[in-house]
């Protein structure tokens, strides 16, 4: 049996165009973090909509969490985000360990996720036992060894004195 698979040029066409990453986009030399950034939201084909964010919490390019303390801060907010955004998805650490992306049901204002986000660091910072940071055994964290409560604290104390902003480009602290 022979088969044949006919394309138009317009599918090759699409094929050949790279995706377009937005936070590649993100001019980082213009940005003043800490902030909470709306990125976009997509529709999926039965109408469920998702909204993604950029939480960041230190200045791109200026500096960096240390793994062990971002890994801390990824495992609590996991957490006390999902307490405090209705519709919470998922938090996830960038790889340049400047912040993390934040996927919500739905749309919710920079200002009500930048509030969560204070509320959640300044729980990590002045509050959070070891008993809070959920996750840290073998069992339950595919590198379980790699934690700092001391560091993520340390790095929340001095995100939470800048101040969390609503706004990416002007500084609008919550």
């Amino acid at each position: 049996m022979r088969v044949v698979i006919r394309i138009s040029r317009k599918a090759v066409a699409m094929a050949d165009e790279k995706p377009v990453v937005e936070s590649f986009q993100l001019d980082h030399t213009k940005v003043k973090a800490p902030y909470v950034r709306y990125i976009d939201t997509q529709t999926g084909p039965n109408g469920d909509v998702i909204s993604n964010y950029d939480l960041r919490l230190v200045q791109p390019n200026e500096n960096a969490i240390p793994t062990g303390g971002l890994h801390t801060i990824e495992h609590t907010i996991a957490v006390l985000l999902r307490e405090r955004i209705p519709g919470y998805i998922d938090c996830s650490p960038f790889g340049c360990r400047t912040g993390f992306h934040l996927l919500t049901w739905g749309e919710h204002s920079t200002q009500d996720v930048a509030k969560a986000l204070k509320e959640a660091l300044e729980f990590i910072a002045y509050e959070a036992t070891w008993d809070d940071v959920p996750a840290t055994t073998i069992e339950s964290c595919g590198n379980y060894r790699d934690h700092s409560l001391f560091t993520a604290k340390e790095w929340a104390k001095d995100i939470l004195a800048k101040g969390i902003s609503s706004d990416p480009f002007e500084r609008k602290v919550v």
